[in-house]
């Protein structure tokens, strides 16, 4: 058993790393519930800008707009979204899991692909693998990035898609359900108006007029609805982030305060133990003395 001093240590180090893991908890809580109600805030908006991609695609107009043609994929360009930060359970796993198994698909299917890799996390899974080619890498993102961070990211896919570099542009996120759930999508956001995960808004017409042109019109519209959905993944991965990093801190405080007593315990029963002995060694001590 070890002896009275070391117990005594160990138990100092593990409530100092609980109340490491305590705070980190309670800044996780916090700042959960922010990127918790910005994500769900801004995803009515989301859903309307696929509701209405998809609603845009079925005109004959629009079919021949550079951000809705239709190729076959021989390139594929993967945004990742992942962390700047460890310890949030299995978050970075999942998101690198999911990311690895599309890479795979591509390679069994005859599709070369690029990254842009989200989160310093990310960035370093993608630089270790070999003939991976990285097109961008963003990190140190806020909770809510900017127009100008998110143009940055809006600007290079809409680039790669129009000259015809990348075929087709997919997102891999972990989407945000509750607190206790997330789960990993992959979405297409190009070509736009190809997502079958939500249904079209109803029109009255198979085909529009636009003023003052259908290309200027959706020059414009478009952009900024393929970017309400990457801005949507964004703000869905960083609630998802934070929700777990608080969880796996609470469940880390937990388990060292399970720690703590089993340790107070053992340190209590090597305390009597040590006390009995010097009990029994004073007892022989006096019979001796009396004999």
């Amino acid at each position: 058993m070890a002896s009275t001093q070391i117990l005594k240590s160990r138990i100092r180090s593990v409530k100092s790393t609980r109340q490491i893991t305590r705070a980190m908890q309670l800044v996780a809580a916090s700042k959960m519930r922010r990127s918790q109600e910005a994500a769900k805030a801004s995803a009515p908006y989301s859903l309307a800008a696929r509701q209405l991609l998809n609603a845009l695609a079925g005109h004959t107009s629009v079919s021949d707009h550079p951000l809705f043609v239709k190729r076959r994929v021989k390139t594929r360009l993967l945004i990742v979204i992942a962390s700047d930060k460890g310890l949030a359970g299995a978050y970075n796993y999942n998101i690198i899991k999911a990311y690895t198994e599309q890479l795979q698909a591509d390679d069994k299917a005859g599709i070369k692909n690029t990254t842009i890799a989200i989160g310093r996390k990310a960035a370093q899974f993608v630089s270790r693998i070999k003939d991976t080619q990285v097109m961008g890498v963003y990190q140190d993102l806020p909770d809510r990035p900017d127009g100008r961070e998110l143009r940055a990211i809006l600007d290079s896919v809409r680039v790669k898609f129009t000259s015809g570099e990348v075929d087709a542009v997919d997102v891999i996120y972990t989407e945000f359900i509750s607190i206790v759930k997330q789960t990993q999508r992959i979405v297409r956001v190009l070509p736009a108006g190809v997502d079958n995960e939500v249904e079209s808004e109803p029109s009255t017409s198979t085909d529009a007029v636009y003023e003052p042109s259908a290309t200027e019109v959706l020059d414009g519209v478009a952009y900024r609805l393929v970017g309400a959905q990457i801005f949507q993944a964004l703000l869905d991965g960083r609630a998802s982030e934070h929700s777990m990093r608080m969880l796996a801190m609470k469940n880390a405080t937990d388990n060292a305060s399970d720690l703590i007593e089993d340790l107070t315990l053992a340190m209590n029963k090597a305390r009597q133990g040590a006390i009995t002995q010097e009990l029994a060694e004073i007892s022989a001590g006096v019979e001796a003395l009396n004999e």
